[in-house]
């Protein structure tokens, strides 16, 4: 198994993509805690992976506040004895035009995709610089963060990453985003009706024209497809694939 022995954290991950990637890992043979504001359902997902043969923690986490961060973190390495692997995934969406941004609603959305981003990662990082085995920190970003898109202002994972890995290298510390397209989970199906509104066009007209127009196929990118791409920046051996964002959108975008 790729990850056998692994500990990782996947924040976000009661739900969506983040459980996705947490079944995989687990199926890998990977320690996983489950990082979520929702313990109840972070709770659900660990008893399944038990059931099925995997070990799993769930850890109620605010990636915004730094003491639930660091308190969590900690609670993984007294559970698990390390962390060889971040997944960051916690996320939320708020569909406007710039104009239309209020500071607020930027603010909200920074400070769990970035500060979220940040206060994950430097809690753990020391964890990983000590272990001697080194460690990856996966992010997850967006197709929208390589591509200019209506409504999608605030994406900006990938420099933060570059840094992680360029710092992290002597460690043995890989850093990578993912940047899914368009894939049909809970935030995705509320942007629908939200992006039918602010345009003006129907909800058919939104996913056709909108979401999927530019794919070379004219589907959905699955939750699958996002974590194998998890499991590949996951398990990868060396520093050779390190500091990349690698888009997953049935040709959403092509670089």
């Amino acid at each position: 198994m790729k990850l056998n022995g692994r500990t990782a954290i996947v924040t976000g991950a009661a739900s969506g993509l983040g459980r996705h990637i947490a079944w995989r890992f687990a199926r890998e043979g990977a320690r996983v805690a489950i990082a979520d504001l929702n313990l109840a359902a972070a709770d659900s997902s660990v008893a399944e992976i038990k059931a099925s043969g995997g070990q799993a923690l769930s850890v109620a986490m605010d990636v915004t506040a730094e003491k639930s961060v660091n308190d969590g973190v900690a609670a993984v390495i007294a559970a698990f004895g390390g962390i060889d692997i971040l997944v960051s995934n916690a996320g939320l969406q708020i569909v406007h035009s710039l104009e239309e941004f209020s500071l607020e609603e930027w603010k909200r959305l920074i400070s769990v995709h970035l500060d979220g981003a940040f206060l994950t990662t430097r809690a753990c990082l020391p964890h990983m610089y000590g272990s001697g085995r080194g460690g990856s920190i996966i992010y997850m970003g967006s197709v929208h963060s390589k591509e200019a898109s209506i409504l999608k202002a605030p994406y900006v994972l990938i420099g933060l990453a570059k840094v992680v890995a360029k710092e992290g290298a002597k460690h043995g510390v890989r850093a990578n985003v993912i940047c899914p397209g368009f894939v049909r989970t809970p935030l995705v199906d509320r942007q629908i009706p939200e992006q039918a509104n602010l345009l003006g066009i129907s909800e058919q007209a939104v996913i056709r024209d909108v979401m999927l127009k530019d794919t070379v196929d004219g589907q959905f990118t699955t939750v699958e497809d996002v974590a194998e791409v998890a499991l590949l920046f996951a398990s990868f051996p060396s520093n050779a694939l390190t500091g990349q964002s690698l888009v997953v959108s049935h040709g959403w975008h092509m670089q």
